[in-house]
């Protein structure tokens, strides 16, 4: 099963820790380049996260971005550091005899450093979070490289069956455009008024028609259909193999043209290269 290179997935988690939120978007490349974009947090999972992306996907540009939302204030515990708040209140007291009328807001106390205790993330619960987190996300992607992957194969399908029929329409259209050739070299014979050898204007024709017999090329056009079918069949990575298909194709379409001595093959020539662009640029999406 052929994959797409492009595609988008977002996963978000909550817990103590807060907010986490991951995204993955791939676009087309020549090879796997993941980019990472992380807290500060995570940032030790780096190494992890290239890893899972190997396993999964082969090719694509990858752009990875996790965000860490920490927890809001109100779903925080607030802890007093007894010791430090005894140590304000003291010196609150001291203010006071000091400066008698002085008041003190009970808030601004517990805004003094130290005295509410900042809890502790428990840094295990985040990480393993993030793994989860990642490795959900990537499936995601995968399924949605998958899905537009198969609607590319249904396309690219779709162009082979009608790439298959114009090189049928060219190969019954060959008796008929050699007796032409012949017909016609016969007739410029017949319209010089000398003595000609037989032998030597039959040897001319079977050469004439060796140069512009263009059979070979229809059976590579024919093999490189089959060939481009089977390897979208398969279940590797296909979107190098099936690039050079179709710089394969393009190139016998193009020597069919050249030796086209009928204005039909010519035409039917031109849509086939129409097709081989189109399945081309699908080609280019695949991984």
């Amino acid at each position: 099963m052929i994959a797409s290179m492009t595609g988008f997935a977002r996963r978000e988690v909550a817990g103590s820790y807060g907010t986490l939120t991951c995204e993955l978007r791939s676009v087309n490349h020549r090879y796997l380049e993941p980019g990472f974009r992380l807290p500060e947090e995570l940032r030790p999972l780096e190494s992890e996260f290239r890893q899972a992306l190997s396993k999964h996907l082969k090719r694509g540009k990858i752009d990875c971005t996790v965000h860490l939302r920490g927890a809001q204030a109100a779903e925080r515990e607030l802890r007093i550091d007894a010791t430090a708040l005894a140590r304000v209140a003291a010196a609150v007291t001291e203010v006071a005899r000091a400066v008698p009328g002085s008041t003190v807001d009970a808030v601004e106390i517990l805004r003094w450093p130290g005295v509410v205790e900042t809890a502790s993330q428990d840094t295990e619960v985040l990480l393993g979070a993030g793994r989860a987190l990642f490795q959900q996300t990537i499936d995601d992607l995968s399924a949605m490289r998958a899905r537009e992957g198969k609607r590319l194969g249904e396309l690219i399908e779709q162009r082979c069956g009608g790439l298959g029929a114009l090189v049928t329409q060219v190969r019954a259209r060959l008796p008929e455009i050699q007796a032409r050739v012949r017909t016609r070299l016969h007739e410029r014979v017949a319209e010089l008024l000398a003595t000609i050898d037989r032998e030597r204007v039959e040897q001319e024709v079977v050469l004439q028609l060796q140069r512009l017999d263009v059979a070979e090329e229809l059976d590579r056009l024919t093999g490189h259909i089959e060939e481009t079918r089977r390897v979208m069949g398969g279940g590797e990575a296909a979107g190098r193999r099936l690039d050079f298909l179709m710089q394969e194709l393009n190139r016998e379409a193009n020597t069919l043209a050249s030796k086209s001595q009928d204005l039909d093959t010519t035409r039917i020539t031109v849509d086939m290269k129409v097709l081989i662009e189109q399945m081309r640029e699908q080609v280019q999406n695949i991984e």
